[in-house]
């Protein structure tokens, strides 16, 4: 298994030692990092999973905004777009249900058992990395400069986070301790939940009870398209996973993906950009879509697309996107169960809301929407928001060939589409295509991130097209942390991600 904390996989990896499945795993996996990575995920965000024991089932719980939530409202209290931070951020956080509906239907150990070592960290603490410790940092100084009012519970809980400082959470142990002895039903109709509404209204939040025990998780049927001979599978709406299968339905076939190099990655931003423009003109909760998410995919509007592409660099209307944290893992068990499962708080470490006596970090997810009456995801009642979160698996032959998936908000279906192009068109090692240098199109203003490590000659390439180009660190996270594995006919490998404190792990 790998997940973008160590801790986290070692977790997961004692599960499968002690004859846990890959369900069991993951769901250990996540609980731990939720304690030690709070800048990715946690115990108030979503979860999306696709898993496969033979026949795929994409599962989803993602929370609606509450019931009392409109536009109109926001624009009366001065608001002209979505904030990034703040009560309004929040939706209904999904993961809690999702860990324990996914063990009810694939697992074979309790929430109990697989939370216990997740119990034992946060009660005795765990020492923060350098990397660990600058992300808390970063997440409080960001929240401080753009929603002040929910700093000091946070800092509260975190303190400095120094590097090297022994960091203890006696208040999310002990939810852990709640969910485990008394379900769900704590968190969405008992005393978890009404802390967390009583602290989302002391904030201004039209959240209320009923919108917490009304959540509803669903089990989906994941959507597909075909791309270097194998099936690629992603998440419906409203998710973006329907814009990675875009992305590979336009390179599936072209020559610039076959021959690589600057010619490739000039083709496939121009890709990203015509698949982000759709996903955001067309995408958000499927019952509010006025198209069909397939009819992105039919021949003739991919045709159309890829008529569009041409040797220079076309403009992208600008859109407002907040970068989001989330965390990525993925299992594979000796019996074929494989589970692709991403988990988020969205940015920073949320949405700058600490339920301080539960320990809980509340997600910005509905930082998503937006205030423009006619734009497709408008926030309105009861509703989803475009999520960006794609766990994804490869099909060959109808068995599962790589289990995969990133983090990286809106960069995730870009990164999809260089590390597949590189797992199935370049025949790379998982490790390789993973550790390769990737641009990521940034859609408010289209310039091209780029890390460091491509060559001179590339960037003058590519800015010689017209394209705008920000360069970044070597390793940057900005373009996703990516994990997978690989199912071969001789065993199983992995690769993890540099840009973050990842493992791979395996029996």
């Amino acid at each position: 298994m790998a997940t973008p904390h160590y801790l986290a996989s070692t977790a997961g990896l004692e599960v499968l030692l002690a004859g846990g499945n890959a369900v069991d795993a993951i769901v250990a996996a996540n609980l731990t990092l939720g304690v030690v990575a709070p800048y990715y995920c946690g115990y108030g965000g979503d979860i999306l999973a696709i898993v496969h024991d033979g026949a795929a089932h994409g599962y989803r719980s993602t929370g609606r905004s509450p019931a009392a939530a409109n536009a109109e409202a926001l624009h009366a209290a001065g608001l002209d777009t979505m904030p990034v931070f703040g009560p309004h951020t929040v939706t209904v956080p999904g993961a809690v249900r999702g860990w324990f509906e996914l063990l009810e239907r694939f697992g074979t150990r309790s929430f109990g058992a697989l939370a216990a070592r997740a119990i034992q960290i946060a009660t005795d603490g765990f020492v923060l990395t350098r990397p660990g410790a600058f992300r808390i940092r970063g997440s409080l100084a960001m929240i401080d400069a753009m929603y002040p009012e929910g700093a000091e519970a946070l800092r509260g809980a975190y303190g400095g986070a120094e590097d090297g400082a022994r960091l203890r959470l006696p208040a999310l142990a002990r939810t852990i301790a709640t969910l485990a002895a008394d379900g769900p039903d704590a968190y969405y109709r008992g005393p978890i939940g009404a802390t967390i509404v009583e602290t989302l209204q002391a904030h201004g939040s039209p959240m209320t009870t009923g919108d917490l025990a009304g959540h509803e998780s669903a089990w989906v049927d994941p959507l597909g398209t075909d791309f270097a001979g194998r099936t690629v599978l992603e998440m419906p709406p409203p998710t973006q996973g329907i814009t990675a299968l875009e992305m590979l339905a336009l390179a599936e076939g072209s020559d610039a993906t076959r021959a690589g190099g600057v010619r490739r990655d000039h083709e496939h931003i121009e890709i990203a950009k015509l698949a982000l423009a759709d996903r955001d003109r067309f995408v958000t909760d499927p019952d509010h879509m006025d198209v069909r998410p397939e009819s992105l995919l039919m021949p003739e509007h991919i045709a159309t697309r890829r008529a569009q592409i041409g040797h220079d660099a076309r403009p992208l209307e600008p859109r407002r996107t907040p970068n989001g944290g989330t965390a990525y893992l993925c299992a594979a068990d000796a019996d074929g169960l494989c589970v692709s499962l991403i988990q988020s708080n969205f940015t920073a470490i949320g949405a700058g809301i600490h339920v301080s006596e539960w320990g809980i970090n509340l997600h910005n997810r509905g930082s998503s929407f937006s205030l423009d009456g006619d734009h497709i995801n408008v926030l309105a009642g009861s509703k989803l928001p475009l999520h960006t979160l794609i766990p994804a698996l490869v099909l060959r032959d109808d068995e599962v060939e790589y289990v995969f998936g990133t983090m990286g908000g809106h960069a995730q279906a870009q990164v999809h589409l260089q590390v597949l192009t590189r797992l199935l068109v370049d025949g790379d090692d998982p490790q390789s295509a993973i550790d390769a240098p990737r641009w990521s199109v940034e859609p408010s203003d289209a310039t091209v991130g780029h890390e460091s490590r491509f060559s001179s000659a590339w960037v003058d390439n590519l800015a010689g097209r017209g394209h705008s180009l920000r360069a970044l660190r070597g390793y940057d996270d900005g373009v996703g942390h990516a994990h997978a594995i690989e199912r071969t006919v001789h065993g199983m490998r992995a690769g993890c991600d540099p840009r973050a404190e990842s493992a791979a792990m395996g029996v």
